[in-house]
């Protein structure tokens, strides 16, 4: 099995562009690729331009005769995939009111037939099957599947290409007929009460940024404007209390957050402010019994603790710690049970559950393997006394307990079957440390089967992220043992600009300081290799939308230390599109990357490691590039245009490839099995490339 170079390489034309900013003037050969009706084309990408859609299809005419050797491995790959996963499967059942609630995936099903039934009685009542509204699709994603406090209607909604413009219905579940009416381009919504419900929707450039409240049966045109958010850099969500007391209006962007609420009891009241926005101060909010629990950063809290203040009196000025700020514990989410306190840490890259009854002694659950994932769920019951957890590791498939928080009892209810099989002590997890440019320590997680030799020979996949504060946990996923059962070392590097050893991790990698992210995933390579676990020509690296950002720049720092690169949506037309405030995202962003509009030093900073303006003369690895036409969060023409930079410039004759999903957007294909031709995809390349 080979990926073959094809005779006929594409070849963008050029347009030069001039852009200005700061005193500076550059030439961007290939600005042509962004379509001047962009807008249009996400939510229709049979509207792009002929000329931009001749080109993709070219690439994708390229790709497929490039990888026309590796179809067998794919569909391989696929089968392996799939075997690992249950046909049928139901999920745990959970109580709210006099109903159990759950989903099943039924035999070669893409998505799952959500259910209830009354918990005194054995018949179950379907309220949507998600397979039956996708099917005349070819692109299906749905987001909100929601009933009523009275359990009488359900509020869904759907996005049908990509562009994450999300439909929302209302299906009486008395008659499992939906309303005569939806609303278009909501992006989160909540039940107040049996017949209101409060939504956001996004504007003409994708920003959510109005709330509105509707009443079950009136014209949509007539629902009243709540909240508007002006600041571009904002952008607006709503949610429910778990006590179901109150609608919150959370505004925000990365390092700022405010807080409105509206009782449940008086939806005609106007918002209430908790806290105004402040630079740098971050907070959430629940709520329990006569107090708001508030997660927040105020009093240089770095790593967040929880404080609480009255109902009747919010403002900052009456907050009290709950959990004082503890230093390198990093306090991710706080829930709450009329009884008890419930919140979710991060230490040392390592996740612990907390707990506390109210006004009583902490306890917490954790668990003792060097690597792991663990995540909460909460009842829908704020009167309940047990909760909910999911625990896997790189080794150990998912399982899930339930926890009686009173007594510490535990009972595991569901374990992930692999059904063709799978025994973990087959498998070595590791967290080992790469010391990065500055002397930080940087967790590494690896998995291996114990057979592989780690005397250099083995292929190795290294992924890694490295923004926005998101940690990337150590849980299992079937699909990589496709690698690693042909010999691969997995390997995820924690690198700064998450939150995995608090958020100093991530303050570390912002604004001027982002290439300690390079740096640090460069570290994680070298050590691999001084290691013995992986060659540099074995190595492959892989990295998504910011993650793409982060392979595109190591690339171009030491394309001499990868043997090959999966950049998947990435962002890497980083000064352009953080200079283009007209963009989805871009004014939220600026608290991330600096504003290069306003500042020269970000300008220059940006400047220095976006992977589009730092495309040299040099050889480059193998690599793959993949985009989707309708994304809103990386546009298309970024891969795009620097795949047609780097075929320009670079003096290798190394594979280079653009694959783009032409019907879908940010996260490609839709429904279990589908979503798994993604990863064959990546996967048969990594094995095209390093070998198995």
């Amino acid at each position: 099995m080979q990926i073959k170079k094809p005779a006929q390489t594409p070849s963008a034309s050029k347009d030069p562009h001039q852009w200005k900013a700061h005193g500076e003037q550059w030439t961007d050969n290939y600005a042509w690729l962004r379509a001047g009706n962009w807008q249009e084309a996400m939510r229709s990408p049979e509207a792009l331009p002929e000329a931009i859609k001749s080109y993709l299809q070219q690439e994708n005419d390229y790709y497929n005769n490039a990888t026309a050797e590796t179809q067998e491995l794919q569909q391989q790959l696929i089968a392996e995939m799939r075997g690992r996963m249950l046909e049928k499967d139901d999920s745990l059942p959970y109580k709210d009111g006099p109903y159990d609630y759950s989903y099943r995936y039924i035999e070669n099903e893409e998505h799952p037939v959500y259910l209830r039934k009354l918990r005194d009685r054995d018949e179950e009542q379907i309220t949507i099957d998600i397979n039956k509204e996708a099917k005349d699709h070819e692109y299906f994603d749905y987001d909100l599947v929601e009933h009523s406090p009275d359990h009488n209607t359900l509020a869904w909604s759907r996005d049908t290409s990509g562009a994450e413009y999300y439909q929302l219905s209302f299906r009486d579940l008395q008659t499992n007929t939906d309303s005569d009416y939806s609303i278009q381009d909501v992006d989160t919504a909540a039940w107040a009460n049996n017949t209101t419900i409060f939504y956001t929707r996004v504007d003409a450039n994708h920003r959510p940024n109005k709330v509105y409240r509707h009443t079950l049966g009136c014209d949509p045109d007539s629902d009243e404007l709540v909240f508007e958010e002006h600041d571009t850099r904002f952008s607006c969500s709503v949610d429910i209390s778990g006590s179901k007391a109150f609608i919150f209006i959370s505004t925000g962007m990365n390092d700022q957050d405010e807080v409105w609420f509206i009782p449940t009891d008086s939806l005609q009241s106007e918002p209430t402010l908790i806290e105004g926005r402040t630079e740098h101060l971050e907070y959430s909010v629940e709520h329990q019994n006569n107090r708001f629990l508030i997660l927040t950063n105020a009093d240089h809290a770095i790593d967040f603790k929880i404080v609480e203040a009255p109902v009747s009196n919010p403002g900052r000025s009456n907050w009290s710690d709950v959990i004082p700020y503890q230093p390198g514990t990093m306090v991710r989410s706080v829930e709450a049970y009329q009884d008890w306190v419930m919140w979710f840490v991060v230490e040392n890259a390592l996740p612990k559950i907390c707990f506390a009854k109210n006004g009583g002694e902490e306890n917490s659950i954790s668990f003792d393997e060097e690597a792991f994932s663990l995540s909460l769920i909460t009842s829908y019951q704020y009167n309940d006394n047990t909760i909910r957890f999911r625990y896997s590791s790189p080794t150990t498939p998912s399982q899930t307990y339930e926890y009686e928080l009173a007594t510490g009892n535990r009972t595991l209810l569901k374990e992930q079957v692999i059904p063709s099989g799978h025994d973990s002590k087959h498998y070595i997890t590791r967290r080992i440390t790469a010391i990065s440019h500055d002397g930080a320590k940087v967790p590494v997680t690896l998995l291996h089967h114990r057979d592989t030799p780690l005397d250099g020979s083995a292929p190795c996949l290294l992924y890694g992220y490295g923004s926005y504060g998101a940690s990337m946990p150590a849980s299992f996923s079937g699909n990589r043992l496709s690698l690693v059962n042909r010999g691969f070392v997995y390997a995820i590097a924690h690198v700064r600009g998450g939150q995995e050893k608090g958020r100093a991790w991530y303050e570390e990698a912002k604004f001027a300081k982002k290439p300690n992210t390079f740096f640090d995933f460069i570290a994680a390579a070298e050590m691999l290799i001084e290691q013995n676990y992986t060659r540099q020509h074995k190595l492959m690296i892989q990295g998504g939308s910011a993650g793409g950002l982060l392979v595109g720049a190591v690339v171009n720092m030491r394309p001499d230390l990868f043997g090959g690169v999966i950049a998947d949506v990435p962002f890497v037309d980083v000064l352009n599109t953080i200079l283009d405030d007209t963009l989805p995202l871009t004014p939220g962003e600026w608290s991330q990357w600096g504003n290069p509009i306003e500042s020269k030093q970000a300008f220059e900073a940006i400047k220095s490691y976006s992977p589009y303006d730092n495309v040299k003369a040099q050889n480059y690895p193998p690599m793959l590039v993949t985009a989707g036409v309708s994304d809103p969060r990386v546009t298309y023409w970024e891969p795009a245009k620097w795949v047609a930079l780097l075929r320009d410039i670079k003096t290798d004759d190394n594979i280079l490839l653009l694959k783009t999903n032409m019907t879908s957007g940010h996260f490609g294909k839709t429904g279990r099995f589908a979503a798994l031709e993604d990863a064959a995809l990546s996967y048969a390349f990594a094995i095209g490339i390093v070998g198995a």
